[in-house]
């Protein structure tokens, strides 16, 4: 398979199917990939697959790629809808992360004053205070919920911490009180010769369940777009998605469909 491993701090703009036109920030260090996860649907590749030598960029370097970049942005007119991290695994695993926060906060204020912030994580992090206070700075906190079956989780996401699991992610995933977007991937397939699909009845009831305890602003459901570490898995239909997708729209959350 062919994977995207990111050689730059800031890299894009690109288009996103759920953002529009993103400036992407990778606090992950620029050699491999380093996640607390190792989602098997990962554009990335497995985390055994591109191992890091190299440090997380400092805050000092991750201040001056992103200046550098709304500079020669700002010249060309060409204004981002979002300000992304993303990158080559979690970015809320870097250590300065809510510092890194706050720089990226003036900068945007400073250049694009219109454009949002986003984080994409896979929500491992979130109980750590400086992590928590930080997503809620920022305008689109995306935290991922593959499952709510820890089974499931374990075949999907291949947590890199055993303890990890929906029992304890739901609580604080609610304290966020709904500042929150909730993103899903729904996928099914066949990996090491298990089958995998978190489309079935039972999931589905259960992550409608979830979503009315978290009361997210907004759901996001997508499915696999890019080629993937394993070449069992296929697409969820755009309108299974969809069905699922109203479910969770007669809770009153709006929600997003990409397939």
């Amino acid at each position: 398979m062919s994977t995207i491993i990111y050689d730059k701090v800031v890299f894009g703009p690109i288009h996103s199917r759920r953002l529009g036109i993103s400036l992407g920030v990778n606090l992950l260090p620029t050699d491999g990939k380093r996640c607390s996860f190792n989602c098997i649907y990962c554009e990335c590749g497995l985390n055994e697959q591109h191992p890091t030598r190299a440090p997380f960029p400092t805050r000092e370097e991750v201040k001056r790629a992103l200046t550098e970049k709304l500079e020669e942005m700002k010249l060309d007119k060409m204004a981002p809808d979002v300000i992304t991290f993303a990158g080559n695994g979690e970015p809320t695993l870097h250590p300065d992360f809510e510092a890194i926060i706050d720089d990226t906060i003036a900068l945007r204020n400073l250049y694009f004053p219109k454009a949002k912030i986003a984080v994409l994580s896979n929500s491992t992090m979130i109980e750590h205070e400086s992590v928590f206070r930080a997503l809620n700075k920022v305008e689109d906190n995306l935290m991922k919920l593959d499952s709510v079956l820890d089974r499931r989780i374990g075949q999907i996401d291949q947590p890199q911490q055993p303890s990890f699991s929906f029992e304890k992610l739901l609580p604080q995933l609610c304290r966020f009180n709904g500042n929150l977007i909730i993103q899903t991937m729904f996928l099914k397939g066949t990996v090491k010769g298990e089958s995998v699909d978190n489309t079935t009845e039972a999931e589905v009831s259960g992550f409608v369940e979830a979503m009315k305890k978290i009361r997210p602003k907004e759901v996001m459901l997508y499915t696999i777009d890019r080629e993937t570490p394993y070449e069992g898995l296929e697409k969820i239909p755009f309108a299974q998605l969809n069905a699922i997708a109203e479910k969770v729209r007669a809770l009153g959350i709006p929600t997003t469909v990409s397939a």
